[in-house]
């Protein structure tokens, strides 16, 4: 089979490529969903010369199964859970209570290592490019949608190289635009598609901000948060 990214940087630099619209404009942000999703979204974010943050997602899996996604959780808030495969395996409201409560303090883990005391940015008003390294079952990137929805964007747009032909035709009616590579059928996982698609480290996520943040610091149309 062949892989259709070498890495997500070159991923990122491809979709780069479809978003030029977008490029030097104050109003715009990219949003990656961390972890994997950060060294796309600075590859994207480098590209338009634009701000880079992240926005904390985290799948809800299915116990002893923990790939397979039945909802996901954002920091504080409602979660997003498919009912009808909690109903189907039979996944009592304690599990699903237990898993939130993990996944939320891992959010919060990620939260103080990555932003070191820095605020969350403001997306009123602003063109959110929302951006991960590929979409399965689109739990957490909806999620997400919805976050920056409820932040008051102005425009909302998910861009990843490869997702489910389905789940974007699922995806796209909520937002503004969805840029998605390509959409192999089938797709069975986000991963096969790439020749290196190794673990992303908090210490790779941590520098790469930091790197956004100074290049962003440096370009007169670019706003931190």
């Amino acid at each position: 089979m062949k892989k259709l990214f070498r890495n997500r940087f070159q991923a990122g630099s491809l979709l780069a490529r479809r978003l030029g619209a977008y490029a030097r404009r104050p109003d715009v942000i990219v949003l990656a969903l961390p972890r994997g999703g950060v060294p796309l979204g600075f590859a994207v974010a480098r590209a338009l010369e634009v701000p880079l943050d992240i926005i904390s997602v985290r799948k809800l899996g299915l116990p002893g199964h923990p790939e397979y996604a039945i909802g996901a959780v954002a920091a504080e808030g409602p979660c997003l859970l498919k009912t009808g495969e909690i109903a189907m395996f039979g996944v009592p409201a304690e599990a699903i209570e237990a898993l939130v409560e993990h996944e939320r303090l891992e959010i919060a883990r990620r939260e103080a290592l990555y932003r070191a005391g820095r605020p969350v940015a403001q997306l009123q008003d602003k063109v959110v490019i929302l951006v991960d390294d590929g979409i399965a079952t689109g739990s957490t990137m909806q999620l997400a949608v919805r976050l920056a929805r409820r932040a008051h964007a102005a425009k909302i747009i998910v861009a990843v190289p490869v997702a489910a032909n389905d789940t974007c035709a699922e995806l796209a009616p909520e937002v503004d635009a969805l840029i998605c590579l390509r959409t192999p059928q089938p797709l069975y996982s986000v991963g096969q598609w790439y020749d290196d698609f190794g673990q992303t480290s908090d210490e790779e996520v941590t520098r790469l901000l930091r790197m956004a943040r100074r290049e962003a610091t440096r370009n007169p149309d670019g706003q931190t948060s």
